[in-house]
């Protein structure tokens, strides 16, 4: 095609355009490429919103330290407006655990009540023991146009206390 000029289109599309030729889209050649629009934000026909698949449910968490609660044989409960889980509180899966009650995937933004209950395991000594009232927190981990809609609490475990912000909560 003389006179023919190529630039790239919205999207990542080649457009060829030439002298009294309209203006028209070449077919993207690879998958590669189709990936590349795709992690641009260009959704090809219709134009909607692309979503990436990452999954996430509602639930609470609670994250600590082992060096906070060393005892092997020490147990971490929480529960979540009567529903409990617990877990030891030193595992090989390293320095920071975590435990999360899961809830129900369309709870809403309501305020739920935390209970954390740190047992030590050799004489069933009470350790710490909190409550909170937390109003959930909306996520979209996929944008706000794209499912799912979760609504999630984070605390952090303190042994003298007890439920605080998980701030300074890295695996480091």
């Amino acid at each position: 095609m003389a006179g023919a000029v190529t630039e790239q289109g919205r999207c990542g599309r080649a457009v060829v355009r030439g002298a009294g030729m309209r203006r028209r889209r070449l077919p993207l050649a690879t998958g590669a490429l189709t990936a590349l629009t795709t992690l641009m934000g260009c959704s090809g026909p219709g134009n909607g919103p692309i979503c990436t698949m990452i999954g996430m449910d509602s639930g609470v968490s609670v994250g600590w330290r082992t060096a906070d609660f060393p005892d092997e044989a020490t147990i971490v409960r929480v529960c979540v407006d009567g529903k409990c889980k617990e877990r030891l509180s030193v595992d090989a899966d390293g320095p920071v655990l975590r435990l999360t009650v899961p809830l129900k995937q369309d709870i809403g933004g309501k305020t739920v009540t935390v209970r954390l209950t740190v047992t030590a395991g050799k004489d069933e000594r009470v350790v710490t023991t909190d409550t909170r009232r937390v109003k959930l927190t909306e996520q979209h981990p996929n944008g706000v146009s794209c499912p799912p809609t979760a609504w999630t609490a984070a605390f952090r475990a303190h042994p003298s206390k007890g439920l605080i912000a998980p701030k300074g909560l890295s695996p480091r």
